[in-house]
């Protein structure tokens, strides 16, 4: 799939109308040996959900592409439309996460609301008409990937890692929605300087040894 930078925006694990990532409502934090930082720090899921896409309206543009990389809503398969209905964006691609099952299996359907739906992909993106970024991406994270070794990075979601933990490989990064300070989508230049900045830390460590 080949791609222009200027308007390409990432994210994964949106969750909407899920529970139990709530932070005010959540069942979880029951468990003695919970981490608070599994839930997301609102009052109420209508809290979340708004947030959310209020989050994503905000930052993408109508005729922007929109990557999103799986578990797109919880609260049964009406869910599904109702989320797509809210984002602006016409252009969204949906890589099927573990919780995408309707989607999964065409209910009624309902691939026909995203632009394109797959488990995989690996993308060529052009920046000022030029070629520039290759990504392989998919929910899961991979530790081995087509072009590793020769600049093509590989994205990821299903982990819902933050900080420093979003990287690993030097060349992959979790972009789900909880681990971006702002809880929006990153642009492509933006998780470009990540992973740039990410090389320039590790070479200082590694530096340090020497």
């Amino acid at each position: 799939m080949k791609l222009q930078a200027n308007n390409l925006w990432f994210t994964s694990d949106t969750h909407y109308s899920h529970n139990n990532i709530c932070r005010g409502v959540s069942n979880w934090l029951t468990n003695p040996d919970a981490n608070i930082e599994m839930t997301r720090d609102f009052l109420s899921v209508e809290e979340m959900d708004n947030s959310l896409v209020n989050n994503i309206n905000n930052t993408v543009e109508e005729n922007d592409w929109l990557i999103h990389l799986g578990d797109w809503s919880f609260g049964g398969f009406e869910k599904i439309q109702e989320f797509r209905d809210r984002i602006n964006c016409k252009n969204i691609v949906l890589i099927l996460g573990n919780h995408d099952h309707h989607i999964q299996k065409d209910k009624e359907k309902i691939r026909k609301i995203f632009t394109h739906v797959t488990h995989y992909e690996e993308l060529k993106i052009t920046r000022n008409n030029q070629p520039s970024y290759q990504f392989v991406i998919c929910h899961y994270p991979i530790i081995s990937w087509n072009g590793m070794h020769n600049g093509v990075k590989m994205l990821h979601g299903h982990q819902h890692l933050k900080g420093d933990d979003r990287f690993s490989q030097n060349d992959r990064m979790d972009i789900g929605i909880c681990g971006h300070p702002e809880f929006r989508p990153y642009h492509v230049e933006e998780i470009m300087e990540n992973l740039t900045e990410r090389h320039k830390d590790v070479n200082k460590i590694l530096g340090s040894f020497e």
